[in-house]
């Protein structure tokens, strides 16, 4: 079993070696699980559901088409306000500040709530839809001005006036200099970001976005089959999750040159 510990002069580990490490772990949680719910004697009726498949493929779309909009505007605003916490301008400054914090400071719930009923309503906007990708971009933002702005800022400063003494313009240093490297810096916290941003946009359901967890609780409280409506919905957001991981990673690799 030697050739399955990772040799310690920095070798790779063959694909024969990956593959069996893979499916001794997958085995053992696979064996972990079953033996739980052996023991359940729980009575299964998925026969119910299965009535219900395409109210949950629906509620999947709908989470995949919000989730990927607020992930899209997230970023932006996060680059947006982590460049403004660097003006040099101070009420531009503050208000990257203030943002953070307020939105950081609140629960996402409340922030909806609010978002939905009070904002939305003073503006004439009804699309509850429109309302809840704004939401969770502006939430999902915040957390993502903050992974930037530290991404920046671990930058060494003489690296930045390496730049603007060869006559890089502030543009060019962000461009050629900075961005290059924060990118591979933030990769991780960001997947760990975006994915949360997709669970997260569970809580739409408070005002009735019929997205994948409202579907799901709709079908068991049609059908009274709790781990039936509710092992899928798991299912459903690993699918979704899951590709964001594998990407991060290799967009690291891609990137690892770059610093």
């Amino acid at each position: 079993m030697n050739y399955l510990i990772i040799p310690s002069d920095g070798r790779p580990l063959s694909i024969a070696a990956r593959i069996i490490s893979w499916v001794v772990v997958t085995l053992l949680v696979a064996g972990l699980f079953s033996f739980a719910f052996a023991r359940l004697q729980y009575g299964w009726n998925w026969e119910a559901i299965w009535d219900y498949r395409m109210k949950f493929i629906q509620g999947w779309l709908v989470t995949v088409l919000v989730s990927a909009a607020a992930l899209i505007l997230s970023l932006l605003i996060g680059l947006f306000f982590a460049i403004a916490q660097r003006s040099r301008v101070l009420p531009v400054r503050y208000l990257g500040k203030l943002y953070v914090e307020l939105i950081r400071g609140t629960p996402l719930l409340v922030q909806i709530l609010v978002f939905f009923y009070v904002v939305a309503d003073a503006f004439g906007v009804s699309n509850r839809y429109l309302v809840g990708v704004l939401t969770m971009a502006c939430f999902a933002g915040a957390y993502i001005c903050e992974i930037v702005r530290a991404g920046i800022e671990s930058i060494s400063e003489s690296q930045i006036e390496s730049a603007r003494a060869i006559g890089l313009t502030r543009s060019q240093v962000y461009r050629h200099v900075i961005f290059p490297q924060v990118v591979r810096r933030v990769l991780p916290p960001l997947a760990g970001q975006f994915a949360s941003l997709i669970k997260d946009s569970s809580l739409l359901s408070i005002i009735a976005v019929s997205e994948f967890t409202l579907n799901a609780q709709e079908v068991n409280s049609f059908t009274y089959s709790t781990l039936e409506s509710y092992l899928p919905l798991a299912l459903g957001y690993l699918l979704l999750t899951l590709p964001i991981s594998l990407i991060s990673r290799q967009l690291e690799k891609r990137f690892y040159y770059a610093t």
